[in-house]
């Protein structure tokens, strides 16, 4: 059996040991600025796993980090992958029937949680409705809960393919399911961003993603880590305070989602701000809107990165650091990775031009569902490909553009209508800030195309919307209904729910 320590841990230990004194995180919450070195991360990170081994973890053991983001659920997180424990960020803002589901399906041996007063009546709950050992801190003291003593993590032995990470999917098709990200995975998502996106040791991120998501964690601080970078990371996202730091010229990289860049631009209002300094600055989690590419481009002087990627596999395709970006595309596979589209009905692969879903396999992609070999299985086709259950196409270049979900496809007289193509037609009209578009049971049609629109004008009306969308759709394709809402419900990471759209109750 191929053992060693964590490899993850190791990258941080030979920065730590070139370069000491380098900052690795300078953490900017409410209690003021900490910065962190390299030196003192890998310190604290030896510290901190001794402390969970006092808690009573185990290699193996599931440890849940359900606290604000804070400096602690760094130190937490590290500290569990390296010891052989596996890591399990939890969103502090979930419920406390959420989590005590998270827990009891993950067995997680210890949860921790925060001493926050809207935490207390939490953890009284799952004192009593989970086994998991629950724990509540102070993050922001949270160092001075650890002994002197430090674990040696270099005598840690630790199989490639053994989970380091488990991360929980939305659940928007049923209840969540946990993926396991191996140590081997989650090197191999960084090696391949890291050669895709020139992530190097002069690179200052500027972090304002949570770390309960992929996105966060394995894309923005891992990255940032595994190259030596250093982070600059905001407790959350605020868009003046993010706005200022980009401005500022200290940060060279940025990731965010599609809300994020248009409450970026609404702040940034008429004035233009050219960031020349900035090297990268990317988007994901959600399609990002043609229009919102050119906004970016207009008010900031630089073409956004859209890439593309989700829980089971972190990021798969990326647009090209250098050379064109194609606004409503996701761009080419990373280096390693493997994707097709393929018919979902045949599995044979689809010519260019014509939609299908997109399929995957390499280094990147998780090891299966915890504790759900069947569900495991049917995500993968007979030869290993991974289904990722998105619907897109590639283009002669071998670019690729998503279209939405299988399951939010929208079958009408027969005839498939892909949601993002009608909301892409709402979306150039003036008055609509935002949409998202859903199929609704018809009697005659099977579905009917309806549409749920935020609009920044009064007086605008559905005929006019549907009217409009008629001009460039097919009849079938355009709307038949428009609704007008008040916001759009979003998860937390800014991703439309649009099953909340249909069933507001639940």
């Amino acid at each position: 059996m191929e053992l060693s320590t964590s490899m993850f841990l190791d990258r941080l230990r030979a920065t730590a040991e070139a370069q000491p004194g380098k900052i690795a995180i300078e953490y900017r919450g409410g209690a003021g600025t900490e910065r962190i070195t390299y030196e003192t991360l890998v310190e604290r990170t030896a510290r901190t796993a001794a402390w969970l081994a006092e808690q009573g973890v185990d290699p193996g053991d599931r440890v849940a980090i359900c606290l604000p983001k804070t400096v602690a659920c760094f130190q937490l997180h590290l500290a569990a992958c390296s010891m052989g424990a596996v890591s399990l960020p939890l969103n502090p803002a979930y419920s406390a029937a959420e989590l005590e589901y998270l827990l009891q399906d993950s067995g997680a041996k210890v949860v921790v949680g925060s001493l926050q007063p809207d935490w207390e009546e939490t953890a009284e709950y799952l004192g009593t409705a989970v086994a998991t050992t629950v724990i509540r801190i102070d993050p922001d003291r949270f160092g001075e809960l650890l002994s002197r003593r430090a674990m040696d993590l270099s005598s840690v032995q630790i199989d490639p393919d053994q989970t380091a990470l488990m991360l929980y999917t939305s659940g928007t098709t049923g209840q969540p399911k946990g993926a396991c990200m191996s140590h081997r995975s989650l090197t191999a998502n960084m090696d391949m961003l890291g050669e895709a996106w020139g992530w190097s040791s002069h690179d200052v991120l500027l972090h304002a993603l949570p770390l309960f998501h992929v996105h966060g964690l394995l894309v923005a601080l891992h990255g940032a880590l595994h190259a030596g970078a250093s982070s600059v990371v905001h407790s959350g996202f605020n868009a003046d305070r993010t706005l200022h730091d980009l401005r500022s010229g200290e940060c060279n990289v940025f990731m965010g989602v599609p809300t994020m860049y248009r409450r970026l631009l609404d702040v940034a209002g008429d004035e233009h701000a050219a960031m020349r300094h900035i090297r990268l600055l990317t988007s994901g989690s959600d399609r990002l809107p043609v229009e919102s590419f050119r906004r970016i481009e207009e008010k900031f002087g630089f073409r956004v990165v859209e890439r593309y990627g989700m829980t089971e596999t972190g990021i798969m395709t990326s647009n090209p650091l250098n050379g064109d970006r194609v606004a409503g595309q996701v761009g080419i596979p990373l280096p390693g990775v493997e994707v097709r589209v393929a018919d979902p009905d045949t599995g044979l692969a689809s010519r260019p031009g014509v939609v299908g879903e997109f399929q995957t396999r390499g280094p990147h992609v998780f090891s299966g569902y915890w504790r759900d070999p069947e569900k495991t299985a049917r995500a993968f086709t007979d030869d290993g490909w991974f289904r990722t259950g998105d619907l897109g196409r590639c283009d002669e270049h071998g670019r690729l553009e998503i279209k939405g979900r299988m399951k939010d496809l929208i079958i009408s007289g027969g005839l498939n209508v892909y949601p993002s193509e009608v909301e892409q037609a709402l979306a150039k009209h003036p008055a609509v800030e935002q949409c998202a578009v859903v199929g609704v049971p018809d009697a005659e049609w099977g579905e009917s195309v309806s549409a749920f629109v935020v609009s920044c004008a009064r007086g605008v009306g559905a005929r006019e919307l549907i009217d409009y969308c008629r001009q460039s759709l097919a009849s079938y394709k355009t709307p038949k209904r428009v609704v007008f809402v008040e916001s759009l419900p979003r998860n937390a990471m800014g991703k439309v729910q649009k099953a909340k759209l249909l069933f507001p109750q639940t």
